[in-house]
């Protein structure tokens, strides 16, 4: 560490914070929903029904749907009030603790040794009052989210800082801990985000929609023999609240990546965006267990990127919709060379020095087509199991990552660390059987990435499921302790490096393929980031379908 972030690596000092309650406002500021979907549905009753008029006898009655509506508010704020006197929450050494409920009582803790990621989110009521609500992930199940709901924004700050260096195995020596220094790596335009979201088949679609009614009801305007109801015949058959998901889905996905911006601390990562609500994310270094990049074939031609992350702590819900596992919303090639520096490694490769993806390897990866590279194909006998990518689909395997590439249309790039690697196995179904292939497929913790390499041939499988296990095992052995400021600078280059040479199945090999059991097991550690779920296994007959 430099002299610039004032940390040092000593012994832990966590937090201690004693029981108490959030911010007072927070019931107001949770009711304020309930407010909105009341007057929605007085909204819906005064726009046209079956006419092209408002409704006007139903204006009659307005004021007592007004008022209903607000009693309903009332009665949810209330409901909140209660539940905000019962609420509290503290931080020890270990753990920050959450009590709730009022006839229900309910304990919530999140161990910092598993803390995942910190959000401090600002919905657009939550600014008006200056409140922030933190989200404290941890290596859980489905339900492993902590909510601090609501806080003061600076006070939802330094709790995340100290959480953050508690967690990093960090101490201060001022009584609040400091904010660690930060480099910004890279700033999604405005320009290129609408020009993203824009150039989706979705928006296309609506697009070319909205055009063939304009152009449907200005005929029916101009020419006396097109009656209207011709025009709007085949309106009817599509939902308007079917269109107004979709403008609702679109405008959310552009504000949650409005003004992105990412960098990188002692912290972690760090990623801000939103326009209505904003969000403050901290993602602890190591915490990311795998990555996608894609491409549409609309952003070919400039070159566009996206990446995703699976974040251990997240359920499986949460991860697609959340801004934490989006690192990048729509950047060039370069973006995508700098977050993935950023996310699997921070460490040179074997030779000490440069990335773990070297540059020349990951354009092939991302784009190129072949045994480029050291990339490992499929056989010409998959091609009848995907006609339009085939060539493409294969495997690289590096001393720190494996990457798996698939799609034509539309690109895809796995790049997975060893030390991630949950577990392993391979999958065959009865045409792949017919053909001597099979799938490989690694298992990560939930989220939107989901490796797989498909259509290689059994020997090839066989290889590479025998040397991944081996390879995962050697980089958890190589990992140093959860508390990051506090590991040791360990060798450069764990496991297996890439291979070329040609491997037989041996007879235990094919053997395990005729019984349908082919797996490898990786031991996790207990502690570990990624939530220590300790699975293993690979195509299991209570899972998938295995090879048989």
């Amino acid at each position: 560490m430099t002299e610039e972030t004032a940390f040092s690596v000593v012994p832990v000092r966590p937090p201690r914070v004693p029981m108490r309650r959030l911010h007072p406002v927070s019931p107001l500021v949770r009711g304020w929903a309930a407010l909105l979907v009341g007057l929605a549905i007085v909204v819906e009753g005064v726009l046209p029904g079956e006419g092209f008029g408002p409704d006007i006898g139903f204006l009659g009655g307005l004021g007592v749907q007004l008022g209903g509506v607000l009693a309903i508010a009332v009665v949810v704020v209330l409901g909140n009030v209660v539940g905000w006197a019962f609420a509290r929450f503290s931080v020890d050494d270990d753990a920050v603790h959450l009590h709730t409920g009022v006839l229900s009582r309910t304990q919530r803790q999140a161990r910092l040794d598993r803390l995942q990621a910190i959000d401090v989110v600002q919905p657009l009521i939550g600014r008006l009052f200056g409140l922030a609500e933190l989200r404290i992930e941890v290596a859980g199940g489905a339900d492993s989210q902590v909510r601090l709901r609501y806080l003061k924004e600076s006070e939802a700050q330094q709790l995340r800082n100290a959480l953050l260096a508690a967690a990093a195995g960090v101490e201060y020596e001022t009584d609040e801990a400091p904010e660690a220094p930060e480099r910004e790596v890279l700033v999604v335009p405005p320009g290129r985000l609408v020009a993203g979201t824009a150039l989706t088949g979705t928006v296309i679609a609506l697009t070319v929609g909205t055009v063939v009614v304009l152009t449907g009801l200005a005929a029916a305007a101009l020419l006396p023999g097109v009656p209207l109801a011709l025009v709007l015949a085949p309106m009817a058959g599509v939902a308007p609240g079917a269109v107004i998901v979709i403008v609702f889905t679109v405008a959310n996905q552009f504000a949650k990546s409005f003004n992105f911006r990412l960098a990188e601390s002692p912290d972690g990562l760090r990623v801000r965006a939103g326009l209505t609500e904003t969000r403050s994310a901290t993602v602890p270094p190591g915490r990311v267990q795998a990555v996608l990049i894609s491409q549409s074939w609309l952003w070919r031609r400039f070159d566009w990127w996206h990446v995703k992350v699976n974040i251990a702590g997240y359920a499986a819900a949460e991860a697609q919709q959340t801004s934490s596992a989006v690192l990048l919303p729509v950047g060039t090639r370069q973006d995508v060379r700098d977050v993935l520096a950023l996310v699997v490694a921070g460490t040179p490769g074997p030779d000490g020095t440069g990335p773990a993806v070297g540059a020349s390897l990951l354009d092939d990866a991302l784009s190129g087509t072949g045994d480029a590279s050291g990339f490992v194909t499929v056989d010409r006998r998959a091609r009848w199991l995907d006609l339009l990518a085939w060539r493409r689909i294969g495997y690289a395997v590096t001393d720190r990552v494996l990457l798996a590439r698939t799609g034509r249309l539309n690109r895809s790039l796995v790049v997975v660390p060893h030390e991630r690697t949950q577990s392993i196995g391979l999958l065959q179904g009865p045409l792949q059987r017919r053909l001597g292939v099979v799938t490989f497929r690694l298992h990560s913790t939930p989220g939107p990435v989901n490796p797989v390499v498909p259509h290689l041939s059994e020997a090839e499988g066989a290889r590479l499921l025998r040397e991944q296990g081996a390879r995962a095992r050697a980089a958890r052995a190589a990992s140093g302790p959860e508390r990051w400021m506090q590991r040791p600078v360990s060798a450069a280059g764990v496991g297996l490096g890439a291979h070329d040479e040609a491997v037989l199945v041996d007879e235990g090999d094919r053997g395990a393929l005729e019984r349908g059991v082919a797996e490898e097991r990786v031991q996790v550690d207990p502690v570990a980031g990624d939530g220590g779920t300790g699975v293993a296994g690979g195509a299991r007959g209570d899972e998938e379908p295995g090879l048989r």
